[in-house]
């Protein structure tokens, strides 16, 4: 099976609400128009007019981040492998259809968020990719338990991690190959998992088709496509993407002054809880002292949303809203709610508690890398 990695170019553009935001959309094969962030290696962006469809992202409207040029554009699914090494009793080389084989397939709903998914909101502005809040999806995922494949392998005693590689490439030597890991516990908790259908269909080639790593409430790091490489470990991965790459401030707001670098780092993990408003377009226009039906959606890292509040007078007063169907701790969660407001500018926030007490921040911390942003989030509307 061949990919060809032509993107049309359609004649609108989007507009990302900051300094600079003007972004062509593009269309690749398999995908409708995206927002372009780059091209090589592609990284698009989801409008985020396509959260307001429903809960589930569609395949083709998921965003997609590649952080090496030379992505596979041919992969024969019959000769497809898995190898399995390093510290273990057996070295495996798995077929797709040995893997489908070894574990009934299991099915997780789960939100897939790039680390840097709004950074360029953030004030002073740092380097990296400027992206809106699109830089997300939530999707059903299914497939088989990584701890499967790791106990079929037999990890030997002393193991403390797990890297994963994919078939993506470095254009110039010097470039490091993208490696990444999870301690060993993590990978074989039984919900990490390595996934060959999404929403029902195959893996769209530019989210890792065949298979690709899936980390529930973890940020995208982490999600390897096209993986072909687990290596168990006896220590610590020693790679450029984990020891200096994809690193937070080690604190507990994981945040530091404006300009300034962090004096220890950890390497990025879980989300932090969000939530967004999907019905009204910042800046947009609804009818005043009349019934405003208000949607959205709200998520964490995996201890699932307790309450989401919503305010149509700037945060000075909160009002509950209703949650609607739980699909699982790691999912969106929607959530509506109705107010109503007067003839003028208004600003209408919202607010997500998590099962484990977390909430959202009213100010944005900051981090050198523009990470983890899940400030309060504001909408301006202007009622007539």
């Amino acid at each position: 099976m061949a990919f060809s990695g032509m993107a049309a170019r359609a004649a609108e553009t989007a507009v990302l609400p900051f300094a600079n935001g003007e972004r062509p959309l593009v269309q690749y094969p398999g995908k409708r128009p995206l927002i372009c962030q780059t091209a090589r290696p592609p990284q698009l962006e989801t409008p985020f007019s396509v959260f307001n469809e429903g809960i589930i992202t569609p395949n083709d409207a998921f965003f997609v981040r590649y952080h090496l040029a030379n992505i596979p554009l041919d992969i024969d699914p019959a000769a497809y492998r898995i190898e399995v090494k390093g510290v273990v009793e057996k070295v495996l080389s798995l077929s797709l259809d040995e893997l489908k084989a070894m574990h009934d397939p299991v099915e997780i709903v789960a939100v897939h968020q790039c680390s840097g998914n709004s950074r360029g909101f953030f004030e002073p502005r740092m380097g990296g990719g400027q992206s809106g809040n699109g830089a997300m999806g939530n999707a059903r995922w299914k497939g088989v338990p990584l701890k499967a494949v790791l106990d079929k392998a037999g990890v030997k005693s002393g193991a403390t991690h797990v890297s994963f590689n994919g078939l993506d490439e470095p254009a110039l030597p010097e470039t490091p190959d993208f490696v990444k890991a999870l301690e060993i516990d993590h990978a074989r908790d039984g919900e990490v998992m390595i996934a060959f259908a999404m929403n029902g269909e195959d893996l769209p080639w530019l989210n890792g088709f065949p298979v690709r790593l899936v980390v529930p409430g973890w940020y995208g790091t982490y999600w390897v496509k096209h993986l072909t490489e687990i290596t168990v470990l006896d220590k610590p991965l020693d790679s450029f993407w984990m020891k200096t790459a994809y690193r937070i401030p080690d604190n507990d707001c994981n945040c530091t002054e404006p300009g300034k670098p962090a004096d220890t780092t950890v390497p990025i993990n879980r989300f932090k809880v969000r939530s967004f408003i999907t019905s009204v377009t910042d800046g947009g226009k609804v009818d005043a002292d009349a019934p405003l039906k208000l949607r959205g959606i709200a998520f964490d890292g995996g201890s699932g949303i307790k309450e989401v509040s919503v305010s149509s007078d700037g945060g000075k007063t909160w009002q509950p809203t209703t949650l609607s169907e739980d699909l699982g701790k790691y999912s969106f969660r929607e959530w509506t709610a109705t107010v109503k407001i007067a003839k003028g500018e208004h600003e209408l926030k919202v607010r997500a508690t998590a099962n484990d007490g977390t909430t959202q921040p009213e100010e944005q911390p900051w981090n050198p890398s523009g990470y983890m942003r899940n400030v309060i989030e504001t909408t301006k509307v202007v009622a007539a």
